[in-house]
């Protein structure tokens, strides 16, 4: 299952033409998203580490550990998000152990794919 669809339904969307910042580095948390249509780039410093399309999790960080932005994201097209603060968020992990897992997937994901960038920074 597409976390994207959960929000099929979803009215209140943020929604960005491309090019459009949906954060940057440094900004302060204020939920996390998921993105329903279109597509993202997840930029750390001057690379692009991730191309995020329909379902992907974007922000899941900052509403796990309240920490400023690590990453900037800009829309690549037009993109429709779904915002999900932190009392959204606490009853989705609590309603639907899919939502749970696969933000906890969604980091493990990332945490190996930055080890290897870092390895591969290390070899060069």
């Amino acid at each position: 299952m597409n976390p994207a669809n959960l929000f099929d339904l979803e009215t209140n969307t943020t929604n960005l033409a491309a090019g459009e910042t949906l954060f940057k580095v440094g900004d302060a948390p204020d939920g996390m998203y998921v993105l329903l249509e279109g597509a993202m780039d997840v930029i750390i410093g001057e690379t692009v580490v991730e191309h995020s399309v329909r379902g992907a999790i974007l922000g899941e960080l900052a509403i796990i550990d309240h920490s400023p932005r690590v990453a900037t994201i800009v829309a690549r097209e037009a993109s429709r998000l779904a915002k999900i603060d932190q009392r959204r968020f606490t009853f989705l992990i609590q309603q639907n152990p899919f939502f749970a897992t696969h933000v906890m997937k969604v980091l493990a994901d990332r945490l190996r794919r930055m080890d290897q960038l870092v390895e591969k920074a290390k070899l060069q």
